[in-house]
Order: structure tokens, then C-alpha cells, then sequence
């Protein structure tokens, strides 16, 4: 019997190599996710500018690291994570802008980005990263943190939106909203807040996500830097005993081993 129901994630028409160059964009699932690939030897980007919740704040971050020639034309793939189609807009310019930056609430005024409009902002922001790299694979993923702040029902119509927008889209799309909604339908896969996704959550999309994004190659090269992970994260008792500095001498000369058989890993 089954008792719970696994949701298809749509083969990608890519696949990540190890230690390959990447760019994660969006809300804060975006950081969680990034992290997880930096912790793994990635060379990634994340969030430069900070959080980004909407399709419009997205396309800001991506339009200033092209204007700062940031080395876009490396990045084999850009992840880009949808929070919200809400938008703040600054009354005194009409300037949809990223972060209020705690200046008051009177300034600015609330908007929802229609589907037409989300779908447009994540078009340019395609059309920027292809200027960059015409063979930069981009993915679409929604988060599937709820926002209480807009009511339920209003969460739920935010993300309809934005799910609907991404249908527009010619490109990669990874179900992250549909396996916490669907795969993993308990409280237990939260915080305490009960609205953003626990660590157990976040470790699980990130198997979901490996097990068809990455490459024989990549996942071969993760097995390989497991062990060598684990003891240089470790925090030994006394670090100065002759027995710890032999592992790490014994773990280093690894990690030199892996550096020459992957030439992109460093540490």
C-alpha cells in the first residue's frame, strides 16, 4: 500500500556536473537550497542583493550583476525562486523596489503582479541571463513557504499566480511547492513558525533535486566528499592532539587526491 503520493519531477534536458558554476536567485528557499549546493563544493552564486520575493525583484538582481559584469557567462544553470507576485511600489517614483529598507509604510503602496505581468518580469530576466549565456539552462521553482500576513486563501491565490506564469515559460521547472504540499503533508515537516520548511524538509528536496538534476559524475564526486566533509566540519575535543592532526594530515592529502580527479573543487 502506499500512503503517501510522490510527486513526477519532469527530467531536465541538462545535467549538473561537479563543482559546477551556478546562480540561485529569489526567496529564501532560494538561500536555503544555494547553501546546500555551496556546502557540496558548488561554485554558486546566491542571492547577491539579498532575498527576493517577486518576479519584478528577481530581475533587478539579475539586471545589476549583468551591468556589473559578474561572471554570468560561466553559470551552467540559474535557479529561480518565486515567493510572492506582491510588489511594494515607492508612491513618490512608481518605482517597484526590493527592500523597504525600513523606511515607513505610508510611502509605499501595495500591488499584485497579474499573471501577464509575473510572466513578462521572468521573460526579461530570462532574456537577460541568455545575453550573458545563450546556453545557461534556467529552472523555475515556486517556494513553498505560505505567507500568513495575506490569509490563507490569499497565500494560495499568490502562488496560483505565479504557477500560472511559469506555465507561460519555455524553460525547466522543479515541483519544490507540489512536494511539501503534496509528498510531505505534515506539520512535522515545519518549523515552529509552521509556515517555512525544516531542515529535514529542505535536506529532502535537496535529494529530490540531486537524484534528477545531477549528473552519474556529480553524485559520484558527493560520496567521495562525504567523509572529507564530515571531518573537517567537525569540532574535535582538543585540536592540537597528535591523534587529530593526523586525520586532518590524512583527510588533506584526500582532499588533494579529489582537487586533481575533479579540477574545479576547492575548498
Amino acid at each position: 500500500m502506499d500512503f503517501r503520493t510522490i510527486v513526477d519531477i519532469p527530467k531536465p534536458d541538462f545535467e549538473i556536473a561537479p563543482c559546477e558554476s551556478l546562480l540561485f536567485v529569489g526567496s529564501c528557499f532560494a538561500d536555503a537550497i544555494g547553501q546546500r549546493f555551496l556546502e557540496e563544493k558548488f561554485r554558486v552564486i546566491v542571492n547577491p542583493y539579498g532575498v527576493m520575493y517577486n518576479p519584478a525583484s528577481i530581475l533587478h538582481t539579475v539586471q545589476k550583476l549583468s551591468s556589473l559584469h559578474a561572471p554570468l557567462s560561466t553559470v551552467k544553470a540559474a535557479f529561480l525562486t518565486l515567493g510572492t507576485n506582491h510588489v511594494y511600489r515607492l508612491k513618490e517614483t512608481g518605482e517597484i523596489v526590493d527592500n523597504c529598507q525600513k523606511r515607513p509604510q505610508s510611502l509605499f503602496q501595495e500591488e499584485e503582479l497579474s499573471v501577464d505581468e509575473c510572466a513578462d518580469y521572468l521573460q526579461q530576466t530570462i532574456d537577460v541571463l541568455r545575453a550573458q549565456n545563450p546556453e545557461m539552462h534556467i529552472v523555475l521553482t515556486v517556494s513553498p513557504i505560505r505567507y500568513r500576513k495575506y490569509g490563507y486563501h490569499g497565500s494560495q491565490l499568490s502562488k496560483a499566480t505565479l504557477l500560472l506564469a511559469v506555465e507561460r515559460l519555455n524553460v525547466n521547472y522543479f515541483p519544490a511547492y507540489e512536494i511539501v504540499n503534496d509528498e510531505l503533508r505534515d506539520y512535522r515537516f515545519y518549523q515552529a513558525d509552521m509556515l517555512h520548511p525544516s531542515d529535514q524538509t529542505v535536506s529532502y528536496i535537496w535529494e529530490r533535486l540531486s537524484e534528477v538534476y545531477l549528473s552519474k559524475e556529480a553524485n559520484l564526486f558527493l560520496k567521495e566528499w562525504a567523509p572529507l566533509k564530515a571531518v573537517l566540519n567537525h569540532k574535535p575535543f582538543n585540536p592540537k592532539s597528535e591523534e587529530y592532526q593526523a586525520l586532518i594530515d590524512k583527510t588533506m592529502l584526500k582532499v588533494g587526491e579529489l582537487q586533481k580527479k575533479y579540477p574545479n573543487f576547492a575548498i
